[in-house]
């Protein structure tokens, strides 16, 4: 909108150009992605505010204090600060080495509902190992620049003596990139980046084991995956819970957690597998946590085994998680993914320089001292003289002037002879100052050999990351484990109780499973009014059971989904359960086994016969229901398992025809969906009625009913082959 409530038109090129492009640049340099001291903007700002406030050393202050005073560095709110130090504070337990040590609740890493109490009620101070972050920066070490109203200066970087971009984790989305770095322990890093420094060509692997986390827990190790993340700074690793049994109260606990979850996130996976009713194992799952630290109780069933439910758990919740790496770093204002090898070698030079600007801040504060004293050498050859020349000049402002000319000296040594207190104008103490002069130059010489030699930068470097490393460096909190060292037999999929059961399946739907304990105690199976037995099955808990139905779908559902019942009830209402769709009803019910292996004739109206292999139905995936499970250009009159290809089946039309054929006349296919071929030969009025195997049915002239070629008409059943020619399988 223009002046005068005009529309200006502009190109949506220059609108990205000139109101996209900086928030986008400023979002990535300014906010989001950290440097090579392994800080973000409002880290460095807020670290360096407790710095200037001297909180490195004495008590702990109020948290509100520093946030106050940190405004002065960064406008973004008292809010944004104060979360910014909590996640860089002890308390939260974010960072391997937090540099704010606090008093207080901060929350914890691995809580998403504990909340942190309010600046006016917690107290901070610098930790320790900020010596190291703050390393000389009095000595010109780092540039500063304005803060944003030009009233101050801040840091630019802090000169960190040890890589802590690779020991503090650190997490930005920018525009457009992001950032993931994972921590790594300080001892380790220390040893790598000596190793890289001696030896650029050597295997980081091989003293940087692999990546460290302050909720500790496990770590898959997988060395292709790390070499890969070493290189390119992008790939990802497995970490996973830590865990113990208490057998004499059957309990799983649970004390680390992966550094990439929260319990709250744990116990809500767990709960929808426990409604859903995948967690049969489990009587109880709930949050312990206290004082003492974080804990997971998981409360048993009996004879459930602990090692096999938690390798279920480890598939099936975030107990077992992925930390995707992305080493995206601001390089010199530029952001850069890299390896670690890269970071390791961008530290060591920035370092290098860190180290070279003290040097020459010390070597110039040296040189100048030496120059004052070249002053009281001068002097001392003729004390009475100088001690003249002061008491003699009229006027204060000629003494200077005075000196400079009797002693031959220039206006900073003549200042500095002028301003000896009175009591110190004795030759022990000139001898005593002049002495210092031979250890002035021997320090003067060693500090330009330093800065001659970048070799000795180098070992300088050294010396501190090793002084770094004794006085700072920690024992691994994750543990690394061995691909191989995991169970054998750690199980792919669900893991069940596998004990015999009875499954009865009554003619309406209702299923029942029962123990053969239970079954042995019962009474007289109950039915539903109208209702009756259709199918029996001696099987497992664990197997899976396939119910085709009348609208050409066929439903999975695996036995140990099903709570164990008794003869009393009426069971599972199947249609419910499977969520069928209304007026669907179950035409065959039988178990696959876990091979698949069999077929299937699907008998229909039509007189056509179709013969499919179980395995038809099999899926990678534990899909619910299959659509299109056969034919449905007529409708089906029955499902029949096939035995033997010399095993006999009967036909029968409502004409009253009969007719026999075996399973080897019909040809196998590999579809669902095939019609089959001709069996029965039928009249445009008739259809087959019944079909059932030879030996259930009741006839007695087999021969007459026998066909030798397909199709056949079949003969007139005769009164003592009218049996019971209903549909009525046991399988």
């Amino acid at each position: 909108m223009g002046l005068h409530g005009q529309v200006v038109e502009q190109p949506i090129t220059d609108t990205l150009e000139i109101n996209y492009m900086p928030y986008a640049m400023s979002v990535i340099v300014s906010r989001a992605i950290p440097e090579i001291d392994g800080f973000k903007p409002s880290h460095r700002k807020l670290l360096y505010t407790m710095y200037q406030m001297k909180l490195l050393s004495g008590n702990r202050t109020k948290s509100a204090n520093v946030v106050g005073a940190t405004m002065k560095l960064n406008p973004h709110g008292d809010g944004a600060i104060y979360e910014t130090m909590v996640r860089l504070s002890r308390g939260y337990g974010a960072l391997l080495h937090p540099p704010v040590d606090s008093k207080g609740n901060f929350g914890k890493v691995y809580s998403r509902d504990m909340a942190y109490a309010a600046s006016r009620y917690t107290e901070v101070k610098l930790d320790g190992v900020c010596q190291e972050l703050f390393r000389d920066i009095d000595k010109n070490v780092v540039d500063f620049v304005p803060n944003y109203d030009g009233t101050l200066t801040e840091p630019v970087l802090l000169p960190t003596s040890f890589p802590n971009i690779l020991v503090s984790a650190n997490m930005g989305i920018a525009v457009g990139m992001a950032s993931n770095l994972c921590g790594f322990n300080l001892g380790e890093v220390c040893d790598a980046a000596i190793q890289r420094i001696r030896d650029p060509e050597a295997e980081l692997l091989d003293t940087l084991k692999a990546p460290d986390f302050p909720t500790g827990g496990q770590l898959l190790y997988d060395r292709r995956e790390l070499s890969e993340i070493y290189r390119s700074g992008r790939g990802s690793f497995k970490v996973r819970a830590k865990w113990r049994y208490v057998k004499e109260e059957n309990l799983i606990e649970i004390f680390e957690i992966p550094y990439t979850t929260t319990v709250e996130a744990i116990l809500d996976k767990a709960a929808e597998l426990m409604k859903a009713g995948k967690l049969k194992e489990v009587s109880d799952m709930r949050d312990e946590t206290d004082l003492s630290g974080l804990k997971i109780a998981i409360d048993l069933k009996r004879g459930t085994d602990p090692e096999a439910l938690m390798q279920k758990l480890f598939k099936a919740t975030p107990l077992q998680d992925a930390f995707a790496c992305n080493f995206n770093v601001l390089l010199e204002g530029m952001p850069k993914v890299c390896g670690v090898g890269e970071l390791l070698d961008r530290w060591t030079d920035w370092r290098a320089d860190c180290v070279a600007r003290c040097a020459r801040f010390t070597l110039k504060q040296k040189e100048e001292k030496l120059h004052l004293l070249t002053a009281l050498e001068a002097i001392l050859l003729d004390m009475d003289r100088a001690i003249a020349i002061i008491r003699n000049t009229e006027q204060d402002s000629q003494v200077v002037p005075n000196l400079m000319e009797a002693f031959s000296l220039d206006e900073p040594q003549a200042e500095y002879v002028a301003d000896i207190r009175l009591r110190n104008i004795n030759k022990e103490y000139i001898l005593k100052r002049t002495a210092e002069r031979e250890q002035l130059a021997a320090d003067i010489a060693d500090l330009q050999d330093l800065l001659s030699k970048p070799k000795r930068i180098r070992k300088e470097i050294i010396r501190q990351l090793e002084e770094v490393r004794d006085k700072y460096a920690q024992p691994r909190r994750t543990e690394i484990v061995q691909a191989q060292d995991l169970p054998k037999d750690a199980p792919q999929g669900e893991q069940v109780p596998d004990y015999p059961v009875h499954l009865f399946l009554s003619q309406e739907g209702y299923l029942k499973k029962i123990t053969p304990q239970s079954l042995r105690m019962s009474g007289e199976q109950r039915y539903k009014e109208g209702d009756g037995p259709a199918y029996h099955f001696e099987t497992s808990n664990a197997s899976e059971l396939l119910l085709f139905t009348n609208r050409q779908q066929c439903y999975k559902t695996w036995l140990h989904s099903f709570d164990d019942s008794k003869a009393s009830v009426l069971g599972d209402y199947l249609p419910a359960k499977l969520e069928m769709e209304e007026g669907e009803s179950i035409a065959c019910a039988l178990l696959p086994g876990e091979d698949y292996a069999g077929e299937l004739l699907f008998c229909f109206q039509n007189g056509k016969v179709a013969r499919v292999p179980l395995s038809a139905y099999k899926t990678v995936t534990k899909r619910k229901k299959l659509t299109g499970a056969y034919s449905d250009k007529s409708p089906l009159v029955g499902i029949l398992p096939l035995g033997g290809e010399e095993d006999g089946y009967v036909l029968t039309s409502t004409e009253g025809r009969a007719l026999i054929f075996t399973a080897g006349q019909i040809p196998p296919k590999s579809t669902r969906s095939t019609q089959g071929v001709q069996v029965m030969s039928l009249k445009k009025s008739n259809t087959v009625q019944h079909a059932q195997p030879l030996a259930g049915s009741q006839i007695v002239n087999l021969s007459r009913y026998r066909a030798r070629s397909l199709p056949a008409a079949g003969a007139l059943l005769k009164a003592e082959d009218q049996g019971d020619t209903q549909l009525a399988m046991e399988l």
